[in-house]
């Protein structure tokens, strides 16, 4: 490797340099107006994840049909487990004193109401005994296990404090896209 050695010329430069700017710095400003800036400057960063934004991964489509308790329903088309919506939860969030496995696989569902496919990812709920309600199996479009990231038929549990199942979630990431 060929690295560059500082040179006692470069470090006063560098010294002059800093020490130039902090003076200049402190003949514009007083420290009470820097301190005005800084907590205006902070509390700013604290309100901006407040400000109503487009998120970008909050791509639920706005009208659905069909029951989150029943196998049939649209979001469902690869999911192979139990339903959270029978079990505490709902048909995207975990219920409670469960957490969603990091570790998720991804289906694409038609949406019967726009006719149009979307990403989903089933995430299995950890942590609690298994919900022995509403139980699916399907497995449309679903790969060979040597595709781990497609198939249902994988324990999904692990980065999760217990790797004990309790049901499956399934979030619509987005759109899927067209292929040509």
């Amino acid at each position: 490797m060929n690295s560059k050695k500082i040179t006692g010329r470069s470090l006063q430069a560098l010294d002059r340099i800093t020490g130039n700017g902090s003076r200049q710095l402190a003949r514009l400003t007083s420290r009470r107006s820097f301190l005005t800036r800084l907590g205006t400057m902070i509390t700013g960063a604290a309100v901006l994840p407040l400000l109503p934004v487009s998120r970008a991964f909050s791509a639920e489509p706005v009208e659905e049909l069909g029951d989150p308790q029943s196998c049939d329903y649209w979001r469902y088309c690869a999911l192979g487990g139990t339903l959270c919506s029978c079990c505490g939860g709902t048909h995207n969030s975990c219920p409670p004193g469960a957490e969603p496995s990091p570790i998720t696989w991804v289906g694409t569902c038609r949406n019967p109401v726009d006719d149009r496919d979307y990403l989903i990812s089933y995430n299995d709920c950890c942590g609690k005994s298994l919900c022995n309600r509403c139980w699916c199996g399907n497995s449309e479009r679903e790969r060979p296990v040597y595709f781990p990231s497609k198939s249902n038929s994988v324990l999904w549990c692990f980065g999760t404090e217990s790797r004990a199942y309790h049901c499956t979630v399934a979030v619509v990431l987005g759109e899927a896209s067209k292929q040509d």
